[in-house]
């Protein structure tokens, strides 16, 4: 066993253990009076306060360790309805016998999952499950992990393995929120959904328990490397098939076929042959009604895994043709040579069962009331007796079921297990029928027992043994803690070459009638000698009593090695081939080509079937980290709140959690191998304040003994460092009995532990704040060298911009300019053209007459000039006087003269009158085609380019025309 799964499996179950050890042990087990007295005297005074007996979360806080102390924690803590116990490495579980939602819901769920350090919250089952799960998530060998719930039957096995995977399918698949709805359906609910069809199928309501599994089975939650559940598979093992045809006084069938009874509607009573007030024989105690008996949950269950309304109507009829052959009653002949009677009501069955069944009437009452018997090549028929065609009757109902059964694990793998290439590791849970003592045990309490045997070695080897041989291995001072070991009950049992299970199989190997007197003076012949092994001499019945680890257990011979052969008649699986029931005809022939019909000796019997099954099992959980969890039944009634002494102590003293608290509190739980230790504590010894030169640690320093030494320097770092804390004054407890060296581990109690994993922590933040420092550091340093780069960056590009944009400026200032430059010349050269082309006027007084034809021509008549102005030439001018506003009339004779004007002005050629009303504040200019008699001066404001109104629209008043204001100048 490697350190880490100890160090995995004990962490949980160790609390603050582990100080008080040495003393203790050596109390326990001195063999001198006056310590004994001492002892009762502890007990005593610890028992004295019996009001804080509930707040012992762990067991191993408690002291003394004895039976005594155990029991009255438990009790008190049963009282006040604390449920969970912490037992060292062991979850103890007490059944409370009544539901506690608020103690399984979901924020629970959530509370213990996200919590830092779980162990730290009070006992619970999910505390198992979350160490689990974080193993898996620490890939720590070895990776997989088994919880392994045990318990007597009613302990609540089957609640808590219900529970696990109610916590699995809600924390690890709670982050697929992603996937498609579908691949969630597929995760969570049918992985849950196939626990209502396991239990209906295969838990029956028995003398202790309501709900008692009636087979085992491990299932394997399957998880992807992101720790996501992606799947499951189930293993089942040796159902009990014999219920079907035969239940104890006061116990009931499997709970399916009374959830048929009471759930089915009208229509499916009638279709299964089951009117309302029939008796079945195979239904006994139907009247009473438990929790299990509910129909809609399974059908409901059955949708969800994917079996169709088709699918369910074979099954259901199946079942409901296993009833109606309970009901045939077979009366023997008076003639041997011909077959047994049956009256006409089970005539009536017969027939109803063939018809559910799907086969002839005719062959079914031919193949069990007649045998076939192979004569070499021949066949001959022999009819059965009234035993023997009851036997053929029960045989072919418990091989129908049986089939049944196995078809519904295969398709409850087939819809819930992942590919292989998608998982990679897995959480097993396992959930076995509990250990059963009745008034009447034959080969199925045998085999269950036996079950129980291998899990409880499995617990002594793995704990109780292997870890006390460890200390004296590594060279620790160890007194040996007692324990009860039940390897003599397993080689009773399995044993080579000589066992109950080797002389079993020959005797139901042999081809004769079996005979339980003579297998029994047989088991005493071969195994008198072996003391788990007694019988009872004065009994008439044939029958041998084993002292497992939890009671003797008496077993009756009748009938045990028939039940062993399981012999099934084969003209009867030929008729359930031939059945025209889709389902039967599936199951048996899938069946028949699996498994082919073997002869003689090497037919495998059902006591070498179970335990090939059962080792395979053992072989997976001695491949994970178990954790275990036992159940306690409070009570043998099952009564809600109550709690026995007796019953409680009988199976602490059976499972050994007493041993398991003594070897808890007096040892080192956890060992880790010196170059992992190294590995994760080494730089304590390299970052502490304390230490003296250089320890520098090399994990890969040659032998034990350089690396022996390493690690005896970084504990002395350690402790000296506990030295100097202001509280270690306070303890009364020595540092220095918290860990010891081996030979290649090193042995450390959990106060330890937890001290080397708070100065871990600190280094590792230190560590962490520096390496934050230095990140900070250089984040800042290249933001600043950013920034700076950015400013030269944005700095040289507006640079840029503003200088395009001057640049843009001036040259649309100098192409405005230019432009302006050629326009003022332009006008400039286009004024004096007219100007240097008209003729200099004389004055008034020496003006020369004009040619009247001119005068007629060209005559504009100015209203404050009483003198005619002459104009001549292109384009038209305007002479204006120092007047504010002027009114012109134009006259003119002659077309040309007419049409000229009109041009000139841009006027269409109506008839009417045109008035011309200039604006002397109006922005434009005009040329001057007169000069006035005195000097003129020229104002402008603006760009005359800009207002020049070289077309005027057409209005009845014409304005802005060239108009310019001349200002008379002294």
């Amino acid at each position: 066993m490697s350190s880490a799964d100890t160090r995995r499996n004990v962490k949980a179950g160790h609390r603050n253990g582990g100080g008080t050890a040495k003393g203790f042990v050596q109390k326990v087990h001195s063999p001198h009076p006056c310590l004994n007295d001492s002892l009762e005297g502890d007990i005593q005074a610890f028992l004295i306060d019996e009001d804080q007996l509930h707040t012992y979360d762990d067991l191993t806080k408690v002291n003394p360790v004895t039976p005594t102390t155990v029991l009255k924690c438990l009790q008190a803590r049963y009282r006040v309805k604390v449920f969970y116990t912490h037992a060292g490495c062991t979850l103890v579980a007490l059944n409370p016998f009544q539901p506690f939602p608020d103690l399984y819901s979901l924020d629970v769920m959530k509370e213990y999952h996200c919590a830092p350090q779980p162990q730290e919250f009070k006992p619970h089952i999910f505390i198992v499950a979350e160490e689990a799960y974080r193993n898996v998530q620490g890939q720590l060998e070895p990776v997989n992990q088994s919880l392994v719930v045990s318990g007597e039957s009613g302990a609540g096995k089957t609640w808590t393995s219900r529970c696990l995977m109610k916590y699995y399918a809600t924390v690890a698949a709670s982050s697929s929120v992603w996937k498609s709805q579908d691949t969630v359906e597929r995760i969570e609910r049918r992985v849950l959904d196939s626990n209502p069809i396991m239990e209906a199928f295969g838990n029956a309501c028995t003398l202790r328990n309501n709900n008692s599994s009636r087979f085992g089975k491990y299932i394997q939650l399957q998880l992807d490397r992101c720790q996501l559940l992606v799947g499951a598979s189930v293993q089942t093992y040796l159902l009990e098939k014999t219920r079907v045809a035969c239940q104890l006084a006061n116990e009931r069938n499997f709970h399916i076929f009374y959830q048929m009874m009471k759930g089915a509607t009208d229509e499916q009573r009638k279709e299964w042959k089951m009117p309302r007030g029939q008796h079945f024989v195979w239904l006994p105690n139907s009247e009473k009604t438990v929790e299990e008996d509910c129909f809609h949950e399974t059908v409901t269950a059955m949708v969800h895994l994917g079996i169709n309304a088709e699918r369910q109507r074979q099954i259901f009829k199946i079942l409901a043709g296993i009833l109606q052959l309970g009901n045939l009653n077979f009366s023997s002949s008076t003639d041997e040579s011909q077959p047994c009677n049956l009256d006409e009501q089970s005539k009536d069955f017969l027939q109803r069962a063939a018809e559910l069944l799907c086969v002839p009437a005719e062959e079914l009452q031919m193949c069990l009331r007649v045998r076939t018997l192979k004569a070499g090549k021949q066949s001959v028929l022999k009819p059965c007796s009234q035993a023997e065609c009851s036997m053929r009757r029960d045989c072919l109902a418990k091989a129908i079921y049986a089939q049944l059964f196995e078809w519904l694990v295969t398709f409850i793998n087939n819809s819930i297990c992942a590919g292989t290439s998608t998982w990679c590791n897995f959480i097993g849970v396992l959930d076995v029928y509990g250990f059963e003592c009745f008034q009447i045990n034959n080969l199925e309490q045998l085999c269950i027992n036996y079950a129980n045997e291998k899990l409880q070695q499995h617990f002594v080897a793995h704990y109780l043994r292997a870890q006390q041989e460890e200390y004296v291995s590594e060279g620790l001072e160890w007194s040996f803690v007692k324990y009860q070991d039940n390897q003599s009950c397993l080689d009773l049992l399995e044993g080579s070459p000589v066992s109950v299970f080797s002389l079993l199989n020959e005797e139901s190997r042999l081809n004769r009638a079996s005979d339980p007197k003579t297998f029994r003076v047989r088991l005493e012949k071969e195994l008198g000698d072996n003391a788990n092994i007694s019988w009872d001499k004065f009994s008439k019945e044939p029958h041998f009593t084993v002292a497992h680890y939890a009671g003797k257990v008496n077993y009756q011979m009748e009938g045990m090695v028939e039940k062993n052969k399981d012999p099934v008649p084969p003209e009867l699986i030929n008729l359930l081939q031939k059945s025209d029931n889709p389902l039967l005809h599936q199951i048996f022939t899938d069946n028949e080509t699996e498994n082919p019909t073997t002869k003689g000796l090497s037919k495998v019997t059902v006591v070498s079937k179970f335990k090939n099954s059962l080792e395979s099992l053992m072989r997976i959980l001695h491949s994970t980290t178990p954790h275990y969890t036992r159940c306690i039944k409070p009570n043998p009634d099952c009564d809600p709140l109550s709690f026995k002494k007796e019953e409680v102590i009988m199976q602490l003293e059976a499972c050994g959690i007493v041993e398991t608290i003594h070897i808890s509190a007096a040892g080192f739980p956890i060992r880790i191998p010196f170059q992992g230790f190294m590995q994760r504590y080494g730089l304590i010894a390299k970052y502490s304040h304390f230490k003296s030169g250089s320890h520098c640690v090399d994990v890969e320093a040659d032998g034990n003994d350089s690396l022996r030494r390493e690690v005896e320097k970084l504990l002395r770092v350690v402790l000296q460092h506990k030295a100097f804390e202001p509280l270690h004054k306070h303890d009364s407890e020595k540092p220095s009995s918290w860990v010891h060296c081996g030979r290649t581990k090193v042995f450390l109690t959990q106060s330890m532990l937890d001290l080397l994993e708070d100065q871990r922590k600190k280094i590792l933040s230190q560590c962490a704040f520096s390496i934050q420092c230095c990140w900070q550091r250089y984040q800042r340093r290249r933001r600043h060298a950013r920034q700076q780069s950015a400013t030269l960056i944005q700095a040289a590009l507006r640079s840029w911009l503003v200088r395009r944009r001057v640049q843009g400026w001036n040259r649309a200032a100098a192409v405005i300019q230019n432009t302006w430059r050629k326009w003022r010349a332009l006008l400039k050269s286009l004024a004096e053209a007219e100007l240097d082309d008209a003729k200099d006027f004389v004055g008034a007084d020496d003006a020369p007459a004009l040619d009247p034809v001119i005068r007629e021509r060209g005559l504009v008549q100015l209203s404050s000039i009483q003198e005619p102005v002459p104009v001549r030439g292109w384009p038209m001018g305007l002479a204006l006087a120092s007047a504010p506003s002027i009114t012109m009339s134009l006259t003119a004779t002659g077309f040309q003269k007419m049409m000229s004007v009109m041009a000139s002005l841009s006027l269409p050629s109506t008839r009417g009158g045109y008035k011309v009303e200039p604006n002397q504040y109006s922005q434009e200019l005009a040329s001057i085609r007169a000069q006035p008699k005195r000097s003129v001066k020229l104002h402008y404001r603006r760009s005359p380019l800009l207002y020049a109104d070289r077309q005027p629209d057409m209005k009845s008043d014409v304005t802005g025309f060239n108009a310019i204001l001349l200002e008379n100048t002294l």
